[in-house]
């Protein structure tokens, strides 16, 4: 899977938020806030083509102190939240 092309990770007031922008994201009429962990994540993974899970999770690691296991999970239910919001391509 890949983030779609056309998504923005912005700093607001401080939140780091994703909007859509272009004729392709139209029908994204949302903001989404992140926090640094998965905005570290959407930074490293846009425009880099496909990436799983297990990818994150590697990121994860290089960046931060926490179990394989961990980083795991909460990769994956990051992953299915960027799913469920449209931000994702299979």
């Amino acid at each position: 899977m890949k983030i779609k092309e056309g998504f923005v990770l912005r700093n607001i007031c401080g939140q780091n938020v994703i909007s859509g922008e272009g004729s392709g994201n139209m029908n994204f009429c949302k903001l989404v806030s992140l926090n640094d962990t998965a905005a570290y994540l959407f930074r490293k993974l846009s425009g880099a083509g496909d990436f799983t899970a297990e990818k994150m999770a590697d990121l994860l690691l290089e960046e931060y102190d926490v179990e394989r296991e961990t980083a795991l999970a909460d990769s994956e239910k990051l992953l299915e939240q960027w799913k469920k919001i449209g931000l994702l391509v299979e």
